[in-house]
C-alpha cells in the first residue's frame, strides 16, 4: 500500500456509545487514517460531556481523491459531516434520526467501493429504532450486503486466539433446521475458506465444521441433518481441496486440544459459537463481515443507551476492530499488487 490505510468509520446509533467511542478514539495516535462519517457537532458535544478534548477536521468526499492519507492524531479527528436530523440525547433514541444512521452506511460504502477508503469500520445501531421509523432493516449484515449487491455475507466474530463464523444468524431457534441447507452450507463454507486465503493470509485453512444436534447427531439418533447436509457437503468440499474437520460435537469443540490448530470454527447457529469467543475475549472480540467485495469490521456489542455519554465506556473492541481493519486492508492491497504482477 503506497499510502496509509484510510479507515471510513460510523460511530452508529447517535443517542448510544457509538460518539462517545469515536471521541476516545480521537484521543490517540495511530498509524492509519481514520474519517469519521457523522455530525461535527454531535462529537463536539459528546466531547465536552466527557471532558475530552477534540479538533474536528473537515473534509468531503472529492477531496479525499487527492489527499495524502495522514495518520490519526491524538486530539482531532478528521470528519465528512453528515447532519441529525434532531439533537441527540444521549440515551434517549429518536426515530427522527434513523435515516441519518443509515446514511453514514450508504456513505462509508460508497468511498470503500470507489477506493476512497480501503475498509469500513462500524460502531453500534439500534435496529429498533430504524425499524420504529419504518424502515426495515434487520442489521448491519444484510444491508451492507443490500447496498453492495455481493452474494450472502457470512458473519464471524474473531478475538486472540479464536475465529467463529455462523452457518444462520439471526433466525428463531426452530426455523434453523429448515434453513441449514446443503446449498447454503457450500456458500458459508467457501466463503469462510476463501476470505481466510485471501484477506488473513492463512494459505490452506483448517476449519471446524460444528453438527447441529447434540453429539453431532449420534449416527441419526439425534437427528439427520449431519447426515443429510452437513456431512455431504464437507465431503464434496474436502474433495475440492479444503481441509474441514466434523460436523463435530459442540459440546467438545471448543476445546484446547481441538482449536490448537484450526484457523476458524463454523458454527450452525448463533448462540452455539458467540457466547464461546465472548467468553473468551468479550470486549475485544470484532465481528468482520465476510463476503463482501469491501472490507468491514465492527465492535462486538451494542450501543449500550445507559452508558453513553458516562465516561464508563470501554473502547477495547473498537481498538481491536480499527487494528484488524487496518491489517485486512494491507493485506488485500497485497494481494492486488501480486495480481497485477502475476
Amino acid at each position: 500500500m503506497n499510502r496509509l490505510p484510510r479507515i471510513a468509520f460510523t460511530p452508529g446509533e447517535p443517542a448510544g456509545i457509538g460518539p462517545d467511542l469515536a471521541v476516545r478514539l480521537a484521543q490517540r495516535d495511530f498509524p492509519a487514517a481514520i474519517l469519521a462519517l457523522c455530525d461535527p457537532d454531535l462529537l463536539l458535544q459528546r466531547a465536552r460531556l466527557l471532558g475530552l478534548p477534540l479538533k474536528i477536521i473537515h473534509t468531503t468526499p472529492d477531496s479525499l481523491d487527492s489527499a495524502q492519507s495522514k495518520p490519526q492524531q491524538a486530539g482531532s479527528l478528521q470528519v465528512l459531516p453528515l447532519p441529525l436530523a434532531a439533537p441527540a440525547v444521549p440515551g434517549q433514541l429518536d426515530i427522527r434520526n434513523a435515516q441519518y444512521v443509515l446514511n453514514s452506511l450508504d456513505q462509508a460504502v460508497d468511498l470503500c467501493l470507489a477506493a476512497r477508503c480501503d475498509a469500513m469500520l462500524t460502531g453500534p445501531v439500534q435496529k429498533s429504532v430504524i425499524n420504529d421509523a419504518g424502515i426495515a432493516f434487520n442489521g448491519h449484515t444484510g444491508y451492507l450486503a443490500a447496498r453492495c449487491g455481493g452474494d450472502e455475507p457470512v458473519m464471524m466474530l474473531a478475538t486472540q486466539g479464536l475465529k467463529v463464523a455462523l452457518a444462520t444468524v439471526h433466525i428463531p431457534l426452530r426455523e434453523v433446521p429448515d434453513a441449514l441447507t446443503q446449498a447454503s452450507l457450500r456458500h458459508c463454507l467457501s466463503v469462510l475458506n476463501h476470505d481466510l486465503r485471501e484477506r488473513f493470509g492463512i494459505a490452506k485453512p483448517n476449519i471446524l465444521v460444528a453438527g447441529l444436534n447434540p453429539h453431532a447427531g449420534e449416527s441419526g439418533y439425534l437427528g439427520r441433518e449431519e447426515i443429510d447436509v452437513i456431512e455431504p457437503v464437507i465431503a464434496e468440499l474436502t474433495a475440492q481441496g479444503m481441509r474441514l474437520q466434523g460436523p463435530l460435537p459442540a459440546d467438545t469443540l471448543f476445546t484446547p486440544d481441538k482449536l490448537a490448530h484450526c484457523d476458524a470454527v463454523l458454527a450452525m447457529f448463533h448462540d452455539q459459537g458467540l457466547p464461546v469467543i465472548k467468553h473468551l475475549g468479550f470486549g475485544n472480540t470484532v465481528n468482520v463481515t465476510l463476503g463482501l467485495p469491501i472490507i468491514r469490521t465492527s465492535v462486538d456489542h451494542g450501543t449500550a443507551l445507559d452508558l453513553a455519554g458516562s465516561n464508563k465506556v470501554q473502547s477495547g473492541s473498537l481498538n481491536a476492530a480499527l487494528e484488524m481493519a487496518v491489517m485486512l486492508a494491507r493485506n488485500n492491497s497485497t494481494n492486488r499488487t501480486q495480481g497485477n504482477q502475476a
